[in-house]
């Protein structure tokens, strides 16, 4: 067989060859260098650079927005978004799906009330817990409003003080109401997501993909 019969050949069988198309894309989560993509039913939790079988790329991303090359073609996206033409309807169940960081921690963007505060996941919190600064921040006037009391934490018995949050969201999970304890000093760091809110969601994993679920 000659070499222009064999490339004809070859070409042929390109030409032949299905191409699949992807019907649905959904962003699910948003965050430094990552997100997290369901592809028509598949969830996958991408980093910059890697690429899908389904031939999508994450060009970018931060907890705003991400960028992928769809086959070939390139587009900016926001946390939510559906892209394709075959779309369920939404089911109305408020969902938040949180990636783990390179020391397997749960950080998760929030909001008490009305003000933005990054969160970490902590499971065996008792409360919803933050420091002095951090409350004074949010407007607590924790001394005056509080209930005076202590707590163990890796550093010893600490005063804490339990004050009641109007509100606090997670993604698109708004709860009322929530107990928290103020500590008087610098630690946390970071605030805890304490189970004084995770008790009143659903909580599941998906390999290392924690899902919230309001109940």
């Amino acid at each position: 067989m000659s070499r222009i019969i064999k490339s004809l050949f070859l070409l042929s069988l390109l030409i032949s060859m299905p191409v699949f198309g992807i019907e649905k894309i959904v962003i699910l989560g948003l965050f430094k260098e990552k997100a997290i993509i369901e592809i028509d039913g598949k969830r996958r939790l991408m980093s910059i650079g890697e690429t899908t079988p389904e031939g999508v790329t994450l060009i970018s991303a931060d907890s705003n927005e991400a960028q992928l090359n769809i086959n070939g073609k390139v587009g900016t996206y926001t946390l939510g978004t559906q892209i394709g033409s075959s779309f369920k309807p939404p089911t109305g169940v408020k969902t938040v799906t949180i990636a783990p960081d390179t020391q397997g921690m749960y950080h998760v963007n929030g909001q008490v009330n009305n003000f933005q505060m990054n969160f970490v996941v902590d499971t065996g919190a008792t409360f919803i817990v933050m420091n002095k600064y951090q409350a004074k921040r949010l407007g607590i006037n924790y001394k005056l409003d509080g209930k005076q009391t202590v707590t163990s934490t890796a550093s010893g018995i600490a005063k804490a003080y339990l004050v009641m949050l109007d509100s606090v969201t997670i993604g698109d999970i708004e709860l009322t109401s929530i107990p928290a304890a103020v500590l008087d000093g610098s630690f946390p760091e970071v605030p805890l997501l304490g189970n004084s809110f995770l008790n009143r969601v659903d909580i599941s994993r998906e390999g290392q993909l924690l899902e919230l679920r309001k109940k």
